[in-house]
């Protein structure tokens, strides 16, 4: 009988569980060679962790620069609105002189270029123009007499001058201010280096819309929208800046918020270090139940300062 269950046996192979066993022998002997197999030093472990949060630190921030900022200027934008139109209504926009930083002036519309009753705000530092296109502030504002420059960024916080590339000689698009609704006719579209405009005539106003190109970060990678005012121009009240700080210049930046942006890092730091004393306590479902909101609040705040580091028309 014995005999009978051991050729049974033979004939049949070995059991399934020896099988595995066998195969992850050939996998390790394949992979690792014959000898045992030895952990990883501490050097390397903290390279791979390393490597790690980099990356996901680098994938944050492409989502928030192309995708979150992007909410973050619609609600900003939505939030001015009301208030902008309540000012319109009541006769209490600002009109001239010297404007806040950050006060909303007009709403502009080109349909080619995507823009529906988008705020305009004064100011065109890398912090104004989180909340939508800004108006420089050395420049008369539209529908007045000379030349009204509007900056607006192509790729951060909404990109609301995105497409104003794609506007063509004849369209029109038009400017609502606390002196009235403005239609201007574009006349050229161009990038740095080519010809300027012919000058105005007296009297004569022009609008300039200014972004950046997707070729790069210095101030010669800008396209220009030039329009001309259809009908007579305003008068514009006295008092206006005859010149503005380098940050809200054409591709200007912020670095005032080097500062703010060493004290998130901390903030994020610190954030870290609770959630690991979290998990030791509370268990790692826990730990991270609350320690995620806070981690990314805190990467919030420290991406938006990160942002404002880089070129204003961007």
């Amino acid at each position: 009988m014995s005999m009978l269950t051991t050729d049974r046996s033979e004939s049949i192979g070995p059991v399934p569980g020896a099988r595995r066993r066998l195969n992850r022998s050939a996998i390790r002997k394949l992979l690792y060679g014959d000898g045992p197999i030895a952990p990883l030093s501490l050097p390397v472990v903290s390279a791979v962790w390393t490597a790690a949060a980099l990356s996901a630190l680098a994938a944050w921030f492409v989502l928030y620069a192309v995708v979150l900022s992007g909410l973050q200027q619609d609600r900003n934008n939505s939030v001015l609105y009301p208030q902008l139109r309540e000012g319109l209504s009541g006769a209490t926009t600002p009109i001239g002189g010297a404007i806040a930083p950050g006060t909303p002036i007009a709403l502009v519309s080109a349909p080619v270029a995507g823009l529906s009753d988008v705020v305009v705000v004064e100011g065109t530092a890398p912090t104004d123009l989180r909340n939508g296109p800004g108006h420089r502030r050395d420049t008369p504002l539209p529908g007045q007499a000379g030349v009204s420059v509007l900056f607006g960024r192509s790729r951060t916080y909404g990109a609301p001058f995105k497409h104003i590339a794609a506007m063509q000689k004849g369209q029109s698009l038009t400017v609502t201010t606390g002196q009235g609704s403005f239609t201007y006719r574009v006349i050229g579209v161009r990038r740095a280096g080519d010809p300027l405009p012919t000058p105005l005539a007296a009297g004569g106003s022009r609008l300039m819309l200014e972004t950046s190109t997707s070729t790069g970060l210095s101030s010669s990678n800008t396209v220009f929208v030039d329009a001309e005012l259809k009908g007579a121009s305003v008068a514009a009240p006295p008092g206006r800046l005859t010149g503005i700080p380098r940050n809200e210049q054409a591709m200007g930046n912020d670095t005032s918020g080097l500062i703010k942006l060493v004290l998130w890092a901390q903030a994020l730091l610190l954030a870290m270090v609770a959630v690991v004393w979290a998990k030791a306590r509370w268990g790692i479902g826990q730990a991270w139940l609350v320690g995620l909101p806070l981690i990314l609040a805190v990467l919030w705040g420290a991406t938006g300062n990160v942002l404002m580091l880089l070129p204003n028309l961007f």
